[in-house]
């Protein structure tokens, strides 16, 4: 089994990728990753995306229509076939991600830290960002999170890991987007993720950092307009994928991984892997 991680990066739009993660696209310059657009389902709402890019599948299946729909979802997901297979899966992320595929509501002392070998997620570390609004933010500090999937990869050598952070998609919708917190922010964050993504391809991961949706100029988004749904997805690794002007979908996401992986994918997962296996 290959092993990979996924680093989400909720909420920011192509336009700031390619501008602003200087050290991400020295990565592509460099021949260590390729980059392509990639476009959220609709609605392009957070919980809606974190549910979607597991499953595979659109909101009008997994009926998670908002941030308010959050239940322990009954479809197959990237977490339950990699444990399926006999690997180890870990998490760091928003609670919302462990209700989805681990289990509902979220108790926040027993399930911000776990682990269970059963799965579907071996390895939990979650926060919930209680109290958040425009002047608190209640977001971890990016590093920690990194610091501790990488632990998790070290520490207890898990196959598949993902990892959210929420600290982009808080800033734009407090700041908007053409202003220099917004410019300070994405640069803090890359120059942060940047030794990680190294010291994770020294231990083995393929990686793929990405977003769960875009944000447009005044920091919505939920809806249609391409700012809102469209971001980058970098991939490290050695798999042959497509032509560099290719749209990709998200829905592609979770059988691309799990093809990868060389974890069978299931029949729900209809979408064609966009990187051979």
């Amino acid at each position: 089994m290959r092993k990979l991680l996924l680093i989400i990066i909720d909420g920011v739009p192509w336009r700031n990728w390619r501008r602003l993660f200087g050290n991400l696209e020295g990565f592509v310059a460099h021949g260590e990753a390729r980059v392509w657009k990639m476009r959220s389902v609709l609605p392009s709402t957070s919980a809606t995306c974190y549910a979607s890019i597991h499953t595979g599948l659109p909101p009008q299946v997994t009926q998670v229509w908002g941030n308010e729909a959050i239940r322990r979802l009954d479809f197959p997901d990237i977490f339950s076939a990699v444990t399926g297979a006999g690997g180890r899966t870990g998490a760091v992320a928003h609670s919302f991600w462990s209700e989805f595929f681990n289990r509902a509501p979220f108790d926040v002392v027993r399930d911000i830290e776990y682990d269970e070998p059963g799965g579907p997620i071996t390895h939990g570390r979650f926060h919930t960002m209680y109290g958040y609004n425009l002047i608190n933010q209640a977001t971890p500090a990016d590093v920690d999170l990194f610091g501790t999937l990488t632990r998790l990869c070290e520490r207890h050598g898990i196959d598949y890991g993902m990892l959210h952070t929420c600290t982009l998609d808080s800033m734009g919708h407090r700041f908007f987007h053409d202003c220099q917190e917004m410019d300070h922010a994405c640069y803090a964050l890359d120059a942060q993720l940047a030794p990680f993504v190294r010291r994770w391809r020294d231990k083995g991961y393929e990686v793929i950092v990405t977003a769960d949706h875009g944000q447009d100029a005044r920091g919505h988004h939920g809806g249609a307009d391409d700012l809102q749904r469209d971001f980058a997805l970098y991939y490290f690794g050695d798999a042959e994928g497509p032509g560099k002007d290719v749209l990709l979908d998200q829905l592609q996401l979770a059988p691309t991984i799990l093809t990868r992986m060389g974890v069978p994918v299931p029949e729900t997962m209809r979408a064609a892997p966009f990187l051979a296996g």
